[in-house]
């Protein structure tokens, strides 16, 4: 028995939902993954704010149709597509997908869609090269505790410098009147 009209409306509008919140679309070929795989990859993908949908191609079609942003997807709509929906952290999913990749053998990446640009495998693979999140923030962090630190250190330097100075001047001054008094 077929799918109703009214329960293919309420999957297309889930679709457009979903697709709503992401900001970076795969579409990868699962043929022959059984379901405990898919649910392997679905668990890894949920902590980096991705899920995975498995929708006929037509239906996912509508969904994207008039969309410009998700409108390129159309040209990976062919066999058996699921697709990966990233809402944050790009790197993590994909690095999760291709873990999965590497473990099954049995998926392939057709490509993706960002900000309304299609996306080749490659680039895929350059976005999942770039540092995470979390890396960034750390990274600009240390940058800002960095510049704290020495901006601190230079603050410290002023009044030390001047009183190196102040010293300095002492100490000469200590010398000049010792010899005079040793003249006289």
């Amino acid at each position: 028995m077929g799918r109703t009209r009214e329960s293919k409306d309420a999957i297309i509008t889930e679709l457009k939902e979903s697709l709503s919140e992401s900001q970076l679309a795969l579409v990868i070929d699962y043929q022959g993954l059984s379901v405990a795989e898919i649910t392997d990859l679905r668990r890894r993908l949920r902590p980096k704010g991705a899920s995975c949908k498995v929708t006929k191609n037509t239906l996912m079609g509508i969904a994207v149709d008039g969309d410009t942003k998700w409108q390129p997807m159309e040209e990976f709509l062919k066999g058996s597509s699921a697709f990966l929906l990233v809402k944050d952290d790009f790197g993590g999913a994909i690095k999760a997908y291709q873990d999965f990749q590497k473990a099954t053998k049995k998926t392939a990446l057709r490509g993706g869609v960002l900000d309304g640009k299609a996306l080749s495998e490659a680039d895929v693979k350059a976005i999942a090269d770039l540092p995470s999140k979390e890396q960034l923030m750390a990274q600009i962090a240390g940058a800002l505790n960095a510049v704290t630190a020495k901006i601190a250190i230079g603050i410290n330097e002023v009044p030390a410098s001047v009183a190196r100075g102040l010293q300095a001047y002492a100490d000469k001054d200590k010398e000049s009147n010792g010899a005079s008094t040793e003249a006289a």
